[in-house]
């Protein structure tokens, strides 16, 4: 499902939630129960390598969330660290050794969805509750387990939410280039972008792979250049976007060619980025600050008032993560992983994009995806309005058909 609309409509979306405050925000304990035991969350995030500054990003909104609500819910939760190292084998180790060391099973993690899927199954095996913010399809399909849950829409939802409402505003735009990393989540990318611009009559002219160490693209961009797309659709994440808007520019490419980043960072991403770059260019995005819902109004001056600034999407991806575990216990009253993943399946809740829920038969939770477009500098009423809102809507395959057979 594509949906299109205004921007005040989309800034707008889930102020009618507001009153339904029995289904959705904080579940606080009465105060005839008993607290649940004492318990530790683990963020397992790529603190050094190519991943590093989603990592940091993402975990201070983890902790954030911790040292702010758990209070709030009654909770005595402690939270900490370990560094994946961008290496999902050392993931899975760090990740066993604080759970048959230290008796954790609680984490949070993943902005690498080969690391999440890892991480996944260990924790899985060993009877913890893991939330991601990976975005491959198999976390919440082929590979899923009972312990996992994942925040972000998925690979499906993002190309939805940003190729198919592309492919209408600009219908004659049917020859597409991407350029895609090569590894799971490139690859789950690559073929939902196959998959709609098949359905919606355009046609992929070439792909280029390139790993996740590189930084210098000219040649990837030559090789789409030659190809004459209507269209260069970027697949990468994190600083590699960065390098392949700026190479691309400098190539002349946003000139003669709409380009289109699929899944972009946002915020942080943007100010690395630069206004002149990002001019014209389309962007999908889970999040953005300026979104006017009930939860998001209490999240940005947190944020503010914490880092001195907006919330990034790593930020509120770290802190929406910590966030469901919290919830998970709290409603539960226990710390008993079967129990809180009784607690969070089917939970509904207001969000920062608005309401959200967590789907029970793939751990999934449904929310909004963007389509964003690059002001000019001239344009922006702030130095953090890089992007007007075109479209936003949910998009997510019917759980018989994401190949989640463990839940």
């Amino acid at each position: 499902m594509s949906m299109s609309v205004s921007r005040r409509k989309i800034l707008r979306l889930g102020g009618a939630a507001a009153a339904a405050t029995a289904t959705y925000g904080l579940r606080l304990a009465g105060p005839a129960q008993a607290a649940p035991d004492a318990f530790t969350l683990c963020g397992t995030w790529e603190m050094t390598g190519s991943l590093a500054n989603t990592g940091l990003l993402c975990d201070r909104g983890s902790r954030l969330a911790v040292e702010t609500l758990a209070p709030k819910l009654g909770l005595k939760a402690t939270y900490v660290t370990v560094d994946t190292e961008g290496d999902p084998g050392k993931a899975v180790r760090k990740a066993g050794e604080q759970m048959s060391q230290r008796g954790t099973r609680f984490f949070v993690g993943g902005a690498s969805s080969a690391i999440a899927l890892a991480v996944s199954k260990e924790v899985n095996k060993a009877g913890g509750v893991y939330v991601t913010t990976g975005g491959a399809d198999e976390l919440t399909g082929s590979e899923c387990t009972k312990a996992t849950f994942r925040w972000p829409v998925a690979t499906f939802g993002a190309v939805e939410q940003t190729v198919r409402p592309l492919r209408q505003r600009l219908p004659n735009a049917k020859r597409w280039y991407t350029l895609t990393p090569k590894y799971v989540f490139g690859e789950a990318l690559l073929r939902n972008v196959r998959r709609v611009l098949g359905e919606t009559g355009a046609e992929l002219v070439g792909n280029a792979y390139h790993g996740l160490g590189d930084r210098e693209f000219s040649g990837y961009l030559t090789e789409a250049q030659a190809a004459r797309p209507d269209v260069l659709c970027l697949l990468s994440f994190s600083g590699q976007t960065a390098d392949t808007l700026r190479q691309a520019v400098d190539f002349g490419l946003k000139t003669s060619t709409t380009v289109l980043v699929v899944w972009s960072a946002g915020l942080d991403q943007y100010r690395a980025i630069g206004a002149d770059v990002l001019d014209g260019v389309y962007l999908g995005a889970q999040y953005w600050h300026e979104l006017d819902t009930p939860q998001n109004s209490e999240l940005v001056p947190l944020f503010r008032k914490a880092f001195g600034g907006p919330p990034t999407y790593s930020e509120i991806s770290g802190y929406m993560l910590a966030r469901l575990i919290l919830e998970g216990v709290a409603k539960a009253q226990s710390t008993d992983s079967r129990q809180v993943i009784g607690a969070l399946e089917g939970l509904r809740y207001e969000g920062p994009t608005g309401p959200e829920e967590v789907r029970a038969a793939d751990h999934q939770c449904l929310k909004n995806y963007y389509l964003l477009k690059g002001k000019p500098a001239k344009a922006m009423r702030s130095p953090d309005d890089f992007v007007e809102i075109l479209s936003a809507g949910k998009s997510f395959p019917p759980p018989a058909e994401t190949g989640c057979k463990a839940i």
